[in-house]
């Protein structure tokens, strides 16, 4: 079947970003692949990465545990969520391992599986997942494998950051754990200090930058790319798109493309957005339609219907003109658009 929408992947840049998080890190580097590879697709990623030598991988819910299938031989995966009252059956029939994140979830791991080996999360000052410090003890008698924290402010030069670290390093020493982890991509770019034995990269796998450290380092992913439906010349004075929000001063060509707001393009890109072919911008006019733009393509003066152009989705650069995050833009993009690695 024809699909007039892709996201053209590079699989070299993902294992390049890999390989720079885990040299930087000075430590093991898994990959979180929730939110199935944040876009890209999980069961990809994992063959991938796993390819070059990486052992462990984070998913959110058994669901996507279930929905990644056999891992290669000799990975791992952690559930983040843990095992919740409606897990049970899913977690006992799995060979991942839970993340335990709250007291009613380490109960029910030890009457359910003695002795299983689980991984726990603590709760060093994000308010989100994790036993409290308060709690810790009641993970005694756990066989884990990797006790884990999380950053809340990674992303910054907070002082937050060195206070977190603090309180892992003494939760780490008390509880008992074949391994410890505490940074996600912005924690590995603070300093092998926050490596630990194991890193849990995420969104710098994926082409985005969480620091300036990362800046130059991180290669882009994932590309957009559409198909062009119509070139149409818009003559002066006449407007384009919903609410006739832009006017043509000059006679414009134009090109309608096959993505929208559907299509995870929103419509916060008006103004800001672009696309780009054969090294020629093609500057976004108008309005965000569910399913179509139009870009100026008056400098492109060959292309035409059946054309590919690809959309500006560089990370960083796209959440600094959209106003939305990295994160937003790689697992907003719709399933419209047909993933093909190359």
């Amino acid at each position: 079947m024809h699909h007039a929408l892709r996201l053209r992947l590079d699989s070299t840049a993902l294992v390049a970003n890999w390989r720079w998080l885990q040299r930087v890190s000075g430590t093991r580097a898994g990959a979180a692949v929730k939110a199935d590879g944040y876009g890209l697709g999980a069961r990809a990623v994992v063959r991938l990465l796993a390819g070059v030598g990486c052992r462990d991988f984070f998913v959110s819910s058994w669901a996507e545990a279930e929905a990644l299938g056999a891992l290669p031989e000799g990975a791992g995966l952690s559930v983040l969520h843990g095992v919740g009252p409606d897990d049970v059956a899913a977690a006992l029939a799995s060979e991942a391992r839970p993340v335990l994140n709250t007291p009613g979830q380490v109960a029910r791991w030890k009457e359910i599986a003695p002795g299983r080996v689980c991984d726990v999360m603590v709760d060093t000052g994000m308010n989100r997942l994790g036993l409290r410090m308060d709690e810790v003890r009641l993970a005694d008698g756990l066989t884990i494998d990797t006790l884990m924290s999380h950053l809340a402010c990674a992303d910054e030069d907070s002082a937050m950051n060195a206070a977190q670290l603090e309180q892992f390093r003494a939760v780490a020493d008390a509880i008992p754990a074949q391994r410890r982890s505490l940074a996600n991509s912005a924690g590995i770019c603070l300093g092998p200090d926050y490596g630990f034995d194991l890193v849990r990269p995420g969104l710098a796998l994926y082409g985005g930058v969480p620091r300036a450290e990362a800046e130059g380092r991180i290669a882009q992913v994932a590309f957009p790319e559409a198909e062009v439906m119509q070139r149409r010349t818009v003559k002066a004075g006449e407007t384009i798109g919903y609410g006739a929000t832009w006017t043509a001063a000059r006679d414009t060509e134009a090109a309608i493309l096959n993505i929208g707001y559907a299509d995870g393009y929103l419509r916060c890109f008006a103004g800001n957005g672009g696309a780009c072919v054969g090294g020629i911008a093609l500057p976004l006019l108008g309005r965000v339609s569910m399913d179509l733009v139009a870009v100026d393509c008056s400098r492109a003066s060959s292309l035409g219907e059946g054309d590919w152009v690809t959309m500006d989705y560089a990370l960083p650069e796209a959440a600094a003109a959209s106003g939305l995050s990295q994160y937003e833009l790689l697992t907003g993009l719709s399933q419209r658009l047909e993933r093909v690695w190359f």
